[in-house]
């Protein structure tokens, strides 16, 4: 019999109203060129005779085109497909004691722009599919642009920056067939076996989020914190989601890549435009540098997580998005987020993989967006009405600001320029990091203790039947029989009945132990 299955239909909401409400708010205006010229016809051009060659004269048309021909910029090398919203940070809960930001003296109010995404596909792909999801948040604060630019894990496949492009690579598509290829995306994995935290967790239900309003968010680096007696702590952040944890069975998820492809940006959008605000309640792990030196592990290594026992979550304030983007180009695809971006207070770790973005994030904008992304109004930190940029960089494409006047554009100078006013409370913490100078190897430092701890505590009977599923159906679609018997060696490491049930499911068989 033909399946008679009716597809799942959307229910229709706020966003599929969009232009009926815009006709409802506006009224129709002169139509003009880019520069204010107004037009009296849009529908023809100018040509000799009504069957004859157009004209280069017929400027409204050519400026037209050419606009059109440069409406696309450059998408995201990683994270393209996405959503966002604004809103509102408030710091509820004193930590002075940890840190001497702005942003979290206790009732403060900030405005945020928060920017989720998948990581691997385009900008027109599906966002139901098993793939990280990112969790990136910019606070307008009083002292600056602050961006965490966060995942839904807590961990990351690598712990060296240098190994980021490759992994990339893996996760893309195949250089000559130009399709997403499982034999590479498992290669990389069996031959990398750091990756198999977050291999693990996105295997598991939480690889597919139900949407973006129901998924924690992690800045999953180690960061410091300092407050004004310079005195510091090492941290990890962590956003709660306040309207609980909700994951998509595979099956559905499958159904809405076909038929709702956008299924989890319109359900954001549908949700703040009914006025049920998604929130995340915004906590910290907390290590002294003493307690980070006596941790079993590199606590500076994105493979790994802080022990909640040990180190309890402290919490901080609460995120609330309330506003939908008024442009998406304008506001959620010209943002721009780097973890370079932090107010006094807020300081990178040793991570060498937070190390390394803090020059690839800024590096890529220059390239997306130009020199002036800073002044885009939706990266402008000025956007705070208590933030006035001082600094001595001038020109570039796109100087679309008051290029600082006549200030002079050399430092030092006697004519009044920027000074440095207050170094006690703006100067960096010092660090105190020394040693040999190489290419120091932590591929094979402790990769497997963590995710047993996963697979063994984390999960329950249930979780670990799916995880095994989910893995099973995807590494079966390799055509390369070495590459499925590699994998499940590296993941017998986890927990040997955790392997043995793959390498029978995949008919493989085990390498024995020495």
């Amino acid at each position: 019999m033909a399946n008679t299955k009716q597809p799942e239909l959307k229910e229709p909401g706020p966003s599929d109203n969009q232009l009926i409400d815009y006709k409802k708010s506006n009224k129709a205006e002169q139509l003009t060129t880019a520069y204010g010229r107004p037009l009296g016809e849009r529908s023809t051009i100018v040509t000799v005779g009504p069957r004859g060659p157009l004209l280069l004269s017929d400027f409204p048309y050519i400026e037209d085109v050419q606009k059109f021909d440069r409406e696309r910029i450059p998408e995201r090398v990683v994270h393209a497909k996405g959503g966002g919203a604004f809103g509102v940070f408030e710091a509820t809960d004193d930590i002075s004691d940890i840190c001497k930001a702005k942003v979290f003296k206790k009732n403060t109010k900030t405005r945020v722009l928060a920017r989720f995404s998948t990581v691997a596909g385009e900008s027109g792909s599906a966002d139901t599919v098993r793939d990280p999801r990112g969790f990136a948040i910019k606070m307008y604060t009083d002292e600056g642009i602050w961006d965490l630019v966060a995942n839904n894990t807590p961990i990351f496949f690598v712990r060296d920056p240098f190994l980021f492009q490759m992994f990339i690579h893996s996760q893309k598509r195949n250089p000559q067939t130009h399709l997403k290829d499982p034999n590479m995306v498992w290669d990389f994995f069996a031959s990398n076996p750091q990756a198999t935290h977050q291999f693990l967790f996105l295997y598991s239900d939480r690889g597919v989020p139900d949407g973006f309003r129901h998924m924690h968010g992690y800045g999953s680096h180690t960061f410091k914190m300092v407050n004004d007696k310079d005195e510091f702590v090492w941290v990890k952040f962590h956003f709660r989601c306040d309207q609980g944890i909700k994951n998509i069975e595979p099956a559905r998820a499958k159904i809405l890549a076909g038929e709702q492809p956008d299924y989890a940006l319109s359900d954001l959008y549908n949700a703040i435009a009914k006025k049920d605000n998604p929130s995340w309640t915004l906590y910290v792990q907390t290590a002294t540098h003493e307690q980070a030196q006596k941790m079993p592990f590199n606590p500076f290594d994105l493979t790994k997580v802080f022990s909640q026992k040990e180190f309890p979550l402290r919490r901080v304030g609460k995120m609330t998005l309330n506003e939908n983007p008024e442009n998406y180009f304008a506001q959620i695809e010209q943002a721009a987020f780097s973890p370079a971006h932090m107010p006094p207070g807020i300081e990178a770790s040793p991570d060498k993989m937070l190390q390394g973005r803090l020059f690839s994030y800024a590096d890529t904008h220059l390239h997306r967006l130009g020199t002036n992304h800073h002044l885009i109004p939706v990266n402008n930190p000025e956007t705070n009405k208590n933030v006035k940029v001082c600094t001595y960089q001038r020109d570039g494409a796109m100087q679309v600001g008051h290029n600082h006047f006549g200030c002079p554009n050399y430092y030092r100078n006697t004519f009044h320029g920027p000074e440095v006013t207050n170094p006690e409370k703006y100067l960096e913490h010092a660090t105190f990091e020394s040693g040999m100078a190489a290419r120091h190897d932590a591929n094979d430092d402790d990769n497997f203790t963590q995710p047993r701890v996963f697979y063994q505590k984390v999960l329950d009977d249930r979780g670990r039947a799916h995880l095994i599923q989910n893995i099973v159906e995807h590494l079966q679609q390799c055509t390369v029989k070495d590459i499925i018997r590699r994998s499940v060696a590296v993941l017998a490491n986890v927990d040997n009945d955790f392997g043995k049930q793959l390498a029978t499911r995949l008919n493989v068989d085990l390498p024995k132990k020495q």
